[in-house]
């Protein structure tokens, strides 16, 4: 993580002069909306991005169309093809060209990819071992997220894919976007802070809020916004369905059982507090040897994708 130095004495002065967003509601006010556009930039989506979901959302995608546009974006060729020939679908043996790749994935995988892709185009400005990091971790746990939503009744595995990917994918904007936040990373992860907490406290808006209209952006479902928003919540998994829908909890409770077993297969420290990866285990109804059997599979996986 890079550092930027920041003093205890910066953080207080930053705390006095951060603008706050309303603090007792959950339900973001057109204003509160307006001070976040008006803070951060938040990027719009690719018209590649666009182009591929309409196709795909059709009651027939054509697939060649949809080979088309990705063969038009060689990163986005080159995650089609490693994702189609890893363990999870190339035991028919490999394929090298998109038109192919996007036979052996099917349409909702082919979207992920091209959402993937797109979004790990948008994060810019940044030093790139950073950004390398990063994107790593959030794809291991997106492929983490997918494998414990396929052994859930009525959670979907493309849609869990894809709310792991976007819903951390505002930190890279607010890093971006404020000098400082490099070292309140540090700080939260030093001193096992939730950073959720802390950017409210230092800075005018935080990453759940800036997620969730990042996907908006994106015209991606309005359920992955609901979980973004929430996914930091310490009440998300006792609020009332209006306010965060049952399946977008589903989202939020796979993924943050993914989150604990990628950091204990990967050696990494904790963040935060247990008790919403406690909650996410009682939500989904797992057992010990329940989660034994996914942290088995979630490391295999991971080991045949570093091998690549």
């Amino acid at each position: 993580m890079p550092s930027t130095g920041l003093s205890s004495g910066r953080l207080t002065l930053m705390h006095k002069l951060a603008p706050k967003m309303s603090p007792s509601s959950r339900d973001l006010s057109p204003e509160d909306l307006q001070k976040v556009m008006a803070t951060i930039d938040i990027p719009t989506c690719p018209a590649m991005v666009g182009d591929a979901m309409k196709e795909g959302q059709k009651d027939e995608p054509d697939l060649n169309r949809l080979a088309g546009i990705i063969s038009n974006d060689p990163g986005m060729t080159a995650a089609a093809l490693k994702l189609a020939n890893s363990p999870l679908f190339g035991s028919s043996g490999p394929v090298s060209s998109a038109r192919k790749a996007v036979e052996r994935l099917g349409t909702k995988n082919v979207l992920c990819v091209v959402v993937a892709s797109a979004l790990r185009a948008s994060i810019t400005g940044l030093p790139a071992a950073w950004v390398e990091q990063f994107w790593k971790r959030t794809m291991t746990l997106a492929l983490a997220s997918s494998m414990l939503a396929r052994r859930q009744y009525g959670v979907s595995a493309d849609a869990a894919y894809t709310y792991a990917l976007f819903h951390d994918a505002a930190i890279p904007l607010m890093m971006r976007r404020y000098p400082d936040y490099g070292a309140l990373l540090e700080k939260c992860r030093a001193e096992k802070l939730e950073l959720s907490d802390a950017e409210e406290k230092y800075f005018p808006c935080s990453h759940p809020v800036v997620g969730s209209l990042l996907v908006r952006n994106w015209g991606l479902p309005p359920i992955l916004g609901q979980a973004i928003r929430f996914h930091h919540d310490k009440e998300a998994y006792d609020l009332p369905d209006r306010t965060l829908p049952g399946s977008a909890l589903s989202l939020i409770a796979v993924t943050h059982v993914a989150e604990q077993l990628v950091s204990e297969i990967l050696d990494e420290d904790i963040e935060g507090d247990n008790a919403l990866f406690e909650r996410a285990l009682g939500f989904l109804g797992l057992s010990a040897d329940d989660l034994d059997e996914m942290r088995h599979r979630v490391a295999e996986a991971i080991e045949s994708a570093a091998r690549g």
